[in-house]
Parts: C-alpha cells; sequence; structure tokens
C-alpha cells in the first residue's frame, strides 16, 4: 500500500492519511516527515491534504457514532436527559474535537470521533475540526522538520523511548484532563444534570 500511494506526491499522502483516520493505521507523521524533507517547497500542499484526507476519513466514525451511538446512550438515560447532554456538547463542541486532533498518537481520538457522532454534532463544523487540528498538527510537524531536518524524528522517538515511562505520565495527565473539561461541559454538573447512569 505504502510502496504503490507514496509515489503520487501530495494525493498519496492524502490517501494514506483517509485509510489511516478512517480504518487501517498508518503511521501518516513520519510520512509527512519524509515527504516535507524531500520537498520543502510544498509543505503547505502537504499538510494540508494530509489534514483533508484525514478529516474524510474520520467520517467513518463519526457515523459510525451518529447511526448506533444514539441507542447505546438510551439503553442508560432517558431521551429528556440524551437532549440535554447534546445541547450541552453542542457550545463546546468545536474544541472538544479540534484539540484531540491537534495530538499527535497515542491519543485516542476515534473516541472523540465517536462521541461527536453520538451527540449528533454538525457534519460541517465536525469536519472543520478535525481538518484545523490535524492541519495545525502536521504543520508543526513540517516546520521542525524544515528547522532542524527530518533526523529530528528519529531523535524525538529515541527521547521518547528513553524516558517512556514520564511521557506516558504526561499524556496520561494531559487525557485526563481533557476528559475531565469535556465532562464538565457535556454534563455541566452545576446546573445539575447527573453523569449517564439512569436511576431506577
Amino acid at each position: 500500500m505504502l510502496a504503490a500511494l507514496k509515489p503520487l506526491g501530495v494525493w498519496g499522502i492524502g490517501a494514506l492519511a483517509l485509510i489511516d483516520s478512517s480504518t487501517i493505521p498508518v503511521p501518516i507523521d513520519a510520512l509527512l516527515i519524509d515527504y516535507v524533507a524531500n520537498d520543502h517547497k510544498r509543505f503547505l500542499l502537504y499538510c494540508f491534504m494530509a489534514a483533508l484526507g484525514s478529516a474524510v476519513g474520520s467520517l467513518l466514525p463519526y457515523y459510525l457514532g451518529r447511526a448506533g451511538g444514539e441507542l447505546f446512550l438510551l439503553k442508560r438515560i432517558n431521551r429528556q436527559r440524551y437532549e440535554q447532554m447534546r445541547d450541552r456538547f453542542e457550545k463546546q463542541e468545536f474544541l472538544a474535537i479540534m484539540v484531540p486532533a491537534m495530538m499527535p498518537p497515542p491519543m485516542p481520538v476515534k473516541l472523540f470521533e465517536f462521541a461527536a457522532g453520538v451527540f449528533e454534532m454538525k457534519p460541517q463544523w465536525f469536519f472543520s475540526a478535525i481538518l484545523v487540528g490535524k492541519f495545525v498538527r502536521f504543520l508543526i510537524w513540517a516546520i521542525i522538520t524544515i528547522t532542524y531536518g527530518p533526523a529530528i524524528l528519529g531523535t524525538i522517538t529515541r527521547t521518547i523511548h528513553a524516558h517512556r515511562h514520564y511521557v506516558l505520565w504526561v499524556s496520561g495527565i494531559v487525557m485526563l484532563l481533557i476528559l475531565v473539561y469535556v465532562l464538565r461541559k457535556v454534563f455541566d454538573r452545576r446546573r445539575g444534570t447527573s453523569l449517564p447512569v439512569e436511576e431506577d
């Protein structure tokens, strides 16, 4: 797959990003760095096409959540409470999707994409949030690559492996903070809406 798509240039990186975001995990960050390292002049185009492919591919988990996630939640909460949670999610939905999209692996972005479908986030806003978040992420990688060279990826990888315990701790704390922030905005305990566990 890589051998077939990589020679296609900007279309290849777009297709690989689509596959990575929808079905088969692909080291899209490393591939983008390779593209940019070999062609600095088109780094913006590579970043945009990778972000566009990721946004298109993310529609799969989004629509899976939209198709079956509502039934999953309605088994645990009533319709009125579901609609309250959905309305509150919509107030912060763009940031709740864009911020995870900006994070590199192992951030579980697909879980956020599924949640966006469950709470019926508007497709155009969901697509825009993924596009912007992924573009910022890829642009940061491109700028680092142009400034320090493609060898920076190996340096970063070795550093992460050497200090993986610290990386896991920091990643876990960041993910926990994001999760708490999203849950507080969605369920808004200050207004009396409880977590999605329906009392008999």
